[in-house]
């Protein structure tokens, strides 16, 4: 069982998930680094499956890794838990930086898997907010570690998420009805979605201080396909259109112009599905397929090199993903 890493996402890919078989069970950089994918085991109940287990790191090498500090069962904002889901996790780009709830008092941590060193957050991004539980917040690590950004679901969207310095354990915020996307890969502009009363959908940019540089209504093509990657310009989105038979198309759009540019036929596998998508530099991307069985299993992941001018591919990563894992994310998700 894969839950989603943004509600906002959910919904902006709701017409390409349609068409892919296992998305709903599986967001990423930079295929190398420490890690390959964070995960939690799954153990039968009756008819069904919950989590169990401590959150486990697969290495680059193939090493499992446990993480027994980290909160595997979400505690609402009464103070209970709840045994038959899990907790939100994010894995930065690099593999190298993983944030989760820690065990012992509930508050928002990230380690270094390098080193091992954890750091506390700042009390504010820390503790999660009266009335707000775990299940109530999702996470984003930019590439390097270096910021994290916590989206909070609360009613009217109005609680403000943060933007988190980790090293400095400094905060500033966005807007409470910004939905998180994703990072640049400099960290220096954040992508958020906003769904307007006239049911269209705005993308607006913002820096890593929280200030808004950009904004605009997209076209319906750009609002209805996933995955997204920003640039590091602050400007160019590109994404994936997914047809009905599973043929990917790369389209560019650029935000400040509110153009879109012409379609490019994206060569990868036949049995692979398009999972996540990044930008790696100013003319080269980095695309994520995922592969699933008949049964509609995940059973592995891709990292290909992406040429958006071509839609070349070529393979930087491939590995199968533990055939009973609840929950799962990659680096970059």
């Amino acid at each position: 069982m894969k839950l989603g890493k943004s509600l906002a996402m959910l919904a902006v890919a709701a017409a390409a998930v349609a068409a892919l078989p296992g998305v709903a069970e599986a967001r990423t950089g930079a295929a190398s680094g420490v890690a390959r994918y964070v995960w939690v085991n799954s153990c039968p109940k009756k008819d069904y499956t919950v989590p169990c287990g401590p959150w486990t790191v697969t290495t680059r090498t193939g090493k499992k890794v446990a993480l027994p500090d980290a909160q595997v069962f979400p505690v609402d904002a009464a103070g209970r838990t709840d045994k038959e889901s899990s907790t939100t996790i994010a894995l930065s780009g690099d593999g190298a930086h993983v944030a989760y709830f820690r065990k012992s008092d509930n508050r928002l941590v990230v380690r270094d898997l390098r080193n091992n060193k954890v750091r506390t957050l700042p009390s504010k991004a820390a503790k999660l907010p009266k009335g707000i539980g775990m299940s109530d917040v999702d996470t984003f690590l930019s590439e390097d570690g270096n910021l994290l950004v916590i989206d909070y679901f609360d009613e009217g969207a109005r609680r403000p998420s943060l933007i988190v310095d980790v090293a400095a354990g400094t905060t500033r915020t966005l807007p409470g009805n910004a939905n998180m996307q994703g990072f640049s890969p400099n960290g220096e502009h954040l992508l958020v979605t906003r769904y307007t009363d006239e049911n269209t959908t705005e993308f607006a940019v913002f820096d890593a201080q929280g200030v808004k540089e950009n904004s605009q209504v997209v076209p319906q093509i750009v609002a209805n396909n996933a995955p997204l990657a920003l640039s590091d310009d602050g400007s160019t989105v590109a994404l994936i259109v997914t047809s009905p038979k599973s043929t990917q198309t790369l389209r560019v759009y650029d935000l400040t112009a509110d153009t879109v540019g012409d379609p490019v036929r994206v060569k990868v596998a036949k049995n692979e599905y398009a999972h996540r998508l990044f930008w790696t530099g100013d003319d080269q991307l980095t695309l994520w397929e995922l592969r699933s069985n008949t049964a509609g299993t995940t059973t592995g992941a891709s990292a290909h090199r992406l040429d958006p001018t071509t839609g070349t591919t070529s393979v930087i990563d491939s590995f199968k993903i533990h055939s009973k894992v609840w929950t799962w994310w990659l680096p970059g998700e």
